[in-house]
């Protein structure tokens, strides 16, 4: 699948907080923010996507971050500069370096010579695809180390070996995930599933929540209602909301397809639907 290039100029009224940025990537493992691509209309989800320093700063060009694209391109007002609208597409960043430690554009130029690292400008430019492994390898020995002996660094492997799942702000949020999982319970809203039931004590609270609207179809008044807007579902399930498609696909797309295969469990109130109102009561009295 083809990457794309992204520039970032931090003279020109970004703003990012890029300290809070890489803050953000070492605790949780990804940066999910949405990013001006100019015209480029033919980006799709799960394209590469790596971050090139631009400008004539203090710290001077180069590549300093990778990320993968996480929805079609689309419409929307711009941050910054005059009021009318720009298209963008949501961006998970993976990896980060700090500022200063870029890798400069003239080691990109010596060892990937296809792009005009030095002249680039904008988002959204494709990447010739001989110049992927290149790009790789570079940033497999001057990028960012791995958090673990055995991990992989971000951007250095196939592409088919990767499965991500889009998660934002709202569904980090301890308070809303709280109210979320208190009315819903702590079992999958899709199939059921419940970590505790089937992992005891160590799965015991344990869930994930699933923001049902795309956020970057959500206008800059939304207030989020975390019975509403949240919903709990397993690993798989939250994977398979996302998989494939811009838009994630509904409990009750998932659960359709769940029946489809021949796996959906009756809808009776058996343990784990037991399991899940006392889940829910226990959360409550907690706070």
């Amino acid at each position: 699948m083809v990457a794309i290039i992204l520039g970032w100029n931090p003279r020109l009224g970004n703003d990012w907080n890029y300290e809070a940025v890489i803050e953000q990537v070492a605790e949780t493992g990804q940066f999910l923010e949405r990013w001006n691509v100019g015209r480029h209309r033919k980006i799709q989800p799960g394209n590469q996507a790596w971050l090139l320093l631009q400008g004539e700063g203090q710290h001077g060009r180069g590549l300093i971050g990778h990320g993968v694209v996480m929805s079609e391109s689309y419409e929307a007002p711009q941050r910054t500069g005059p009021k009318s609208s720009a298209r963008y597409v949501s961006v998970s960043f993976d990896a980060v370096l700090p500022l200063g430690s870029q890798i400069p554009s003239s080691v990109l130029t010596s060892e990937v010579p296809d792009v005009a690292w030095n002249t680039l400008r904008g988002s959204g430019r494709s990447l010739p695809a001989e110049s992927e492994p290149g790009l790789q390898r570079l940033w497999r020995e001057h990028g960012p180390a791995a958090s673990e002996p055995c991990r992989i660094v971000p951007g250095t492997y196939p592409e088919e070996a990767v499965s991500r799942i889009d998660t934002n702000r709202y569904e980090r949020d301890p308070e809303a995930r709280r109210v979320c999982l208190a009315f819903h319970g702590t079992s999958c809203a899709a199939c059921s599933f419940s970590f505790e039931v089937s992992y005891g004590d160590i799965g015991k609270d344990y869930i994930h929540v699933h923001h049902v609207v795309p956020v970057s179809q959500l206008g800059g008044n939304y207030r989020l209602d975390p019975i509403a807007d949240l919903v709990p579902l397993c690993a798989n399930c939250h994977a398979m909301a996302h998989r494939g498609v811009g838009n994630p696909r509904t409990v009750a797309e998932l659960r359709r397809a769940i029946a489809a295969a021949g796996h959906l469990p009756g809808q009776i109130v058996d343990d784990r639907a037991l399991t899940a109102q006392d889940d829910a009561h226990r959360i409550l009295e907690q706070h």
